[in-house]
């Protein structure tokens, strides 16, 4: 038993998952907890950690493996030439392993805190000190940075900034 790549439709990563589920398949889609903006308000929602991929897990040799690309919500199973090309080994069972109970995948987040000083080391602002205000989903991080008398809010890579001691 290996685990298999399936692309799936735009968006449709849940449903392809539950018609795989209900042909007999094992699968699994990693899923993160993703900051959405929306009215004024802010919520976290659990989104794909690769956009329009899941897993499958089978023995490619007794399976009937091709039904997987007539499957609702399915693009194609992540072929090399005309054999299923397997994930490697630890792959898939790392992701797992970062699972919470919830079905969440754990990922590295920016570990400051709001209003934590923190210094720019490149741009622009390179040696400017200001404080963390939020990170977004783009690798950027928002920093309130004292300009001209009063704070401005810039935005800026997140590599950019490290905390100051």
């Amino acid at each position: 038993m290996q685990w298999y790549a399936v692309h799936t439709h735009t968006r449709d990563e849940v449903k392809a998952m539950l018609h795989l589920r209900r042909q007999g398949f094992e699968v699994y889609l990693p899923q993160y907890l993703k900051q959405r903006r929306h009215a004024r308000r802010t919520d976290w929602v659990p989104s794909p950690l690769f956009p329009r991929y899941l897993f499958v897990r089978m023995d490619s040799g007794s399976v009937r493996w091709r039904v997987i690309n007539s499957t609702i919500g399915v693009s194609y199973l992540v072929c090399n030439g005309e054999r299923p090309s397997a994930v490697p080994p630890g792959v898939v069972e790392e992701i797992l392993a970062r699972t919470d109970d919830d079905g969440i995948v754990q990922v590295s987040r920016n570990p400051l805190k709001k209003g934590a000083p923190v210094e720019i080391t490149d741009g622009t602002f390179c040696d400017h000190v200001g404080l963390f205000e939020c990170a977004d989903d783009n690798e950027r991080v928002f920093i309130l940075l004292e300009l001209m008398g009063r704070q401005v809010r810039v935005r800026i890579p997140a590599e950019a900034v490290s905390a100051t001691p």
